[in-house]
């Protein structure tokens, strides 16, 4: 995309890292205009079955096998997005490198990597490329749910005043988790690990040669409240050898957002063709940069980035103790605002499993025929449907609960489900669960003193109308989108120009550079008062399944287990390799 530019202008490089690629936008200072992008997929996508023999160094057969709710990831695929996608976002933009005075990152979180002291990946380092604790733990890497449940009952019964500052849980997915998991199950891989480290902050490490940690994943992943972390007494009674987890493995320097991280080495000027020394921003996460993008920096203004997942982020005025949120912290998303984060495991990831699992050939050879991609195609037969019509009813669990539960050992479930029952049937109930569960977390805002006012969409699933009004009605709130289709990466950008002196703070950044709507959706009040008859239903399953009243999910997760043990075939099985998640891209956090 070749555009004419003033010979003064100066330009931004936002890259944004999602489930499954990097993605890299070139965005001018001044107006926040996207003149180029540059995509790159990761080549090992999410390891869940068994390591990559090319990576590991192995023949295939004897490639480290994972059990069931591990999700990782190869680091180097990261450096490749700054060796493929910034270039391409250049060259596509057709402006001059010299012209560029920052560049920032965001990340699916929390994604923890396992490096030596100089930020090497321990799976890089000969003995350990063949050991799955080597590797990156992606977002949705719920194997660490044992430790997190430890975590919590601790927590509860010590009183720790961190605790309700996340709700009253804290998530397998978070970095004390994973961490005491990672120490519990190879604590030789524990013990030759420096630093636990955020992707988030990686990845500017490698950009900047400093290692900075980013104030957004130390709040909110990194259980980081008023200046400390868990105590040493805290960490002992979880495991004596625990104790100084945060001394020795997590603690360093913290960057506030929209600050210079460092500026960018020569190796990582090669890599990029961008010039050295220009500046290099602050970690953040793919959500909270979002929300800047999309002109939200204000209180009630709730955002929700939609793909694989869905994360909701938003600023408040004052602190307010929310039950199941992901976290509430002082400058999340921008200085002087209380930043509060939800968000739901698995959305578009919910879709995605579905037409590949649940569609008929025959639905998808339609499809093919109308020149249609089956979510359009499923997606147009939902929509001729009458609100309740198919008779069913889901809750969004396919991938645990995020928020409000906070529990990933609850399971997906379908009711009412007849040999009437079609395709896009279940597809429709599956959209409105997803829309469900966002009416859960806003309802727990609103109950908590912390006013939503207003519904903002971004991420790939906005493109889907019929899902967007659902939303509006279910919600009851109006729902615009996102302009931009790179919304992560503009954030990022607008955190680039804040880094590079352009602009005095991210508010100042977001109200020039940010996003103007791309669609608005009002609620239409016969669809709310209809949707309102299905939503209390909806909670009625969702507080019997995943409040207590019934524990069925987590006794057919402990029987899967067991079974899986029992009948593991030896390394290099049939179902040895990885697998590649929906094209949906996500937001992890």
């Amino acid at each position: 995309m070749n555009v004419t530019v003033d010979g003064s202008d100066s330009f931004v490089i936002g890259v944004d890292y999602g489930t499954l690629s990097g993605r890299a936008v070139v965005v001018r200072v001044r107006d926040g205009k996207e003149l180029g992008s540059g995509v790159f997929e990761y080549p090992h996508a999410v390891v869940t079955d068994a390591l990559p023999a090319d990576v590991a160094g192995v023949p295939g057969e004897t490639a480290a096998r994972l059990p069931g709710e591990w999700a990782l990831q190869v680091p180097d695929d990261y450096r490749d997005v700054l060796r493929r996608a910034v270039p391409e976002a250049i060259a596509d933009a057709g402006i001059d490198p010299a012209a560029v005075v920052g560049i920032a990152t965001d990340f699916t979180a929390c994604t923890m990597v396992p490096v030596k002291a100089d930020g090497t990946p321990l799976n890089e380092l000969p003995g350990f490329a063949n050991r799955p604790h080597a590797y990156v733990k992606l977002w949705r890497h719920h194997a660490a749910q044992a430790q997190a449940d430890r975590i919590n009952s601790l927590a509860a019964e010590r009183g720790e005043s961190w605790l309700p500052r996340y709700g009253g849980l804290i998530s397998s997915e978070w970095e004390f988790a994973k961490g005491l998991q990672l120490l519990e199950e190879d604590p030789d891989a524990y013990a030759a690990m420096d630093h636990w480290v955020e992707a988030a902050d990686w990845i500017v490490w490698q950009l900047c040669g400093n290692y900075v940690r980013n104030a957004c994943t130390a709040g909110y992943k990194g259980i980081y409240q008023d200046g400390r972390y868990p105590s040493e007494e805290f960490l002992s009674a979880l495991n004596p050898d625990f104790k100084d987890f945060v001394s020795t493995k997590l603690e360093h320097t913290i960057g506030r957002l929209g600050d210079a991280a460092g500026r960018l080495t020569a190796e990582a000027a090669a890599w990029t063709g961008l010039p050295e020394g220009i500046a290099v921003a602050v970690g953040n996460v793919d959500a909270h940069v979002t929300a800047p993008a999309a002109k939200a920096v204000e209180p009630g203004q709730l955002v929700a980035i939609m793909g694989t997942s869905t994360c909701h982020v938003m600023n408040g005025s004052e602190l307010r103790e929310v039950p199941g949120m992901c976290g509430v912290v002082d400058g999340g998303i921008v200085d002087g605002l209380w930043g509060y984060e939800a968000g739901q495991s698995g959305v578009g990831d919910i879709f995605g499993w579905f037409t590949k699992n649940g569609v008929p050939p025959e639905y998808h050879q339609a499809a093919a025929e109308k020149g249609l991609g089956i979510h359009e195609y499923l997606t147009g037969l939902a929509s001729r449907q009458a609100i309740g019509e198919h008779g069913l009813l889901a809750l969004d669990w396919h991938s645990g609960n995020r928020s409000v539960l906070v529990d990933h050992e609850l399971s997906g479930v379908v009711v009412g489900q007849t040999l009437a029952t079609r395709p896009e049937d279940t597809y429709r109930a599956l959209l409105e669960a997803t829309a469900f569960g966002t009416r859960t977390i806003v309802d727990a805002f609103r109950d908590s003193g912390v006013p939503v006012k207003e519904f903002i969409v971004a991420g790939g699933l906005l493109k889907n109308k019929l899902l967007m009004q659902i939303y509006a009605d279910v919600t009851g709130l109006p729902l615009s989108t996102i302009g931009s289709a790179q919304g992560p990466a503009l954030g990022s950008a607008i955190h680039a120009a804040v880094a590079a002196g352009e602009y005095a703070d991210i508010r100042a950044a977001a109200g020039a550079m940010g996003s103007e709507p791309g669609g608005i959706y009002i609620p239409i009040a016969e669809n709310v008062a209809a949707y309102e008859e299905l939503f209390q239903e909806y909670r009625t399953l969702h507080d019997y399944f995943g409040r207590g009243a019934n524990s069925v999910m987590h006794r057919l997760k402990a029987v899967q287990r067991s079974a899986r043990r029992a009948s593991s075939p030896p390394a290099g099985g049939e179902t040895a390799g990885i697998v590649s998640e929906p094209a949906e891209e996500e937001v992890s956090a």
